[in-house]
């Protein structure tokens, strides 16, 4: 089943999402059976990262919920807000 993961960070929070990159990725790289697409959300400019986003292939929204939760960012108190929605992959066909 596929889930969106969209994180919004905190403002002046680039110290923090730094600071837990390395785990993050470590994360990332442990599910990446699970990981459809995956990357940071950019500011206009692209200077800049300003939240993330994921399509995950999990069993149910309890395992989307639970990967979002466990995420080193998500520990470090990164995210100003988090919506997880079901998704339909309709393009590219196939």
């Amino acid at each position: 089943m596929l889930f969106v993961l969209y994180c919004v960070d905190k403002p002046d929070h680039g110290h923090v999402r730094a600071a837990n990159r390395p785990a993050h990725l470590d994360y990332i790289r442990g599910h990446a059976e699970q990981v459809v697409i995956g990357g940071p959300m950019l500011s206009e400019d692209g200077g800049g990262m300003i939240g993330s986003m994921a399509v995950l292939d999990v069993p149910d929204r309890a395992a989307a919920e639970a990967f979002a939760r466990d995420d080193p960012y998500a520990r470090a108190g990164l995210f100003e807000s988090v919506i997880i929605r079901r998704y339909r992959k309709v393009f590219p066909e196939g």
